[in-house]
């Protein structure tokens, strides 16, 4: 049976055909989802979402297709579908995300967006949201951009010495230093020629800029900076200096405000913050040349009694998204201005920034940093304030130690997934580290020769606890026997037990009690399903279980 979407949104549109639709409307509609994110057009479908039929002249779909080709530019390759719902026929239209702007042939420029009520709306796309459009398509670099009138004067020379001194203090490219600052504008970006004229960029503008004027040629760059307590707001304050300075004071008054403590192991005396400074500063220099500069818009650096947040205006860049942030190939909305900050040595070189402030939480054997907040306009980085485990932390440095070289992020990760769930299999483990089956099966096998993870179980039903090593070097061997112990011949007869005992059991029963993963208690029931000892009632969330 087809069922239609509830109700409009970003991705969905509803058309009525009772008087025919406008061939123009039904252009624009899908130039305008082309341009935002794709999305489905129902043609004979009310606001409401109640089915009412296709007009005559739509019932032949493949000429909607050929007339929205024909009336775009670049055309649009729509896929059409003819549905029949509740007595009427009705077209699902499905419309890609463009790889490049896209105008009616009549030359109009359009995007979607949502109203306060949540329904949607076509616009008109302005023109600083084309630079920001191609700028997301990674067509243009705005970075690289000369910015209206500026002039080689607009450049600080006091700003341009503070740049010098960070490449020393920060070990940035050494030659750099060697070069007259002509030729340093131009290895850095910081200037572009046009017919003859060397013209400063938004980079040089943002790195060695005079304040009075980065404010006039760049008003949306800002960054604040919040440290709250409750309700209370401690301290709130906003600058807008060129990036170095900004950065530099930022740091500061960071670091001012992180306590430290210090732990042994072994010969050595290991110093944990709250909150590792070196993730931070990652983080930082992220949101500067990540952010969308045709946005209005401030860089947020919130420290309250939860944790610490840095946000960006402007959401992920094409290509980017919480499933692949840890695995994509590093992708720059300001492409300039990320090499110039990496090349002065206040960013990551190798471009995997996320991995590091990843690394800098998990190894303390705190939570993993969380970008779930993140919207099409924002990208929100949330590290919580928790203790470190100074146990996991131990365990970390002795293996380190043993090897000579610092545990891969991906296997720090599984190592924490494994310490917070106590046992997982491949399947969860994979989601984790964002990465294939066969990669992370080889990643926990190295694991496992390192004595830190052992194995349970063959073929889908496998799982993984933190090793025997692991328990009781925390002290926790009851812990271990607990994980450890349960097979899956015993976590059948727990269920089956558990079944007499109560009369039925839920997928949730079965996770809490034999303490495995969502997918392992689903293989677990569908087994005894199959073996006729136990029998399903309901469906998804009211389903149960009973003896046959």
């Amino acid at each position: 049976m087809i069922t239609l979407p509830d109700r409009e949104s970003i991705l969905i549109e509803f058309k009525s055909d009772r008087k025919c639709l406008p061939d123009d409307e039904l252009v624009e509609t899908v130039v305008g989802m082309a341009n935002t994110e794709g999305g489905e057009l129902y043609i004979g479908v009310e606001d409401d979402s109640a089915p009412s039929g296709l007009h005559p002249k739509h019932r032949n779909i493949n000429g909607l297709a050929a007339l929205i080709g024909n009336k775009t530019i670049p055309p649009v390759s729509v896929r059409t579908e003819l549905l029949h719902v509740a007595d009427h026929f009705i077209a699902k239209i499905t419309v890609p995300l463009s790889r490049a702007i896209v105008a009616t042939s009549s030359g109009k420029l359009l995007r979607r967006r949502l109203l306060a009520d949540g329904t949607p709306e076509t616009i008109p796309l302005s023109p600083y949201e084309i630079t920001q459009r191609l700028s997301t398509l990674h067509l243009i670099d705005p970075s690289a951009q000369p910015l209206g009138d500026a002039t080689l004067d607009d450049f600080d020379p006091l700003e341009r010495e503070r740049l010098r001194q960070i490449i020393r203090n920060y070990h940035g490219e050494a030659p750099l230093l060697n070069l007259t600052d002509e030729e340093l504008d131009g290895a850095l970006g910081f200037t572009t020629t046009l017919t003859g004229r060397r013209l400063p960029t938004l980079t040089g503008i943002l790195l060695i800029g005079r304040e009075s004027r980065l404010r006039q040629l760049v008003p949306t760059h800002e960054a604040a900076f919040q440290v709250l307590s409750g309700t209370e707001v401690r301290v709130n304050d906003f600058f807008r200096f060129p990036l170095p300075k900004l950065i530099e004071l930022l740091l500061e008054r960071f670091n001012a405000r992180i306590d430290e403590q210090e732990f042994e192991a072994g010969l050595f005396r290991v110093p944990v913050p709250d909150f590792d400074r070196r993730a931070f500063r990652e983080a930082l220099v992220n949101a500067f040349s990540h952010r969308d500069y045709t946005m209005m818009g401030t860089v947020f650096v919130r420290l309250s009694d939860d944790g610490l947040i840095v946000s960006n205006p402007g959401g992920f860049v094409e290509g980017v998204t919480l499933d692949n942030i840890l695995t994509v190939q590093p992708i720059a909305r300001n492409p300039n201005l990320a090499d110039a900050l990496k090349r002065i040595g206040l960013a990551e070189r190798t471009g995997r920034g996320v991995d590091r402030i990843f690394e800098g939480m998990l190894r303390f054997g705190r939570p993993a940093p969380e970008y779930s907040a993140s919207t099409s306009a924002t990208v929100s980085l949330n590290m919580q304030r928790a203790g470190a485990d100074t146990d996991f932390m131990r365990l970390i440095l002795q293996e380190e130690q043993r090897n000579g070289v610092p545990l891969p992020v991906e296997s720090l990760i599984l190592l924490s997934r494994l310490r917070e769930e106590r046992r997982l299999d491949i399947d969860e483990l994979a989601r984790a580290i964002q990465q294939p089956e066969n990669h992370t099966h080889a990643t926990l096998e190295r694991l496992i020769e390192s004595g830190l993870v052992e194995a349970y179980g063959t073929g889908r039903g496998r799982t993984y606890t933190l090793s025997a090593q692991v328990y009781q070097q925390k002290g926790q061997h009851a812990e271990y026997v607990r994980q450890a112990g349960f097979d899956v011949i015993q976590q059948e007869q727990m269920v089956l037990k558990y079944v007499e005992t109560h009369g039925k059991i839920t997928r949730r029963d079965v996770i809490e009690l034999c303490r495995i993963g969502h997918d392992q208690a689903t293989r677990l029931l569908v087994k005894l399903t199959k073996e006729k000892k136990i029998i399903l009632h309901g469906q998804r969330r009211h389903a149960f279980y009973t003896r046959l």
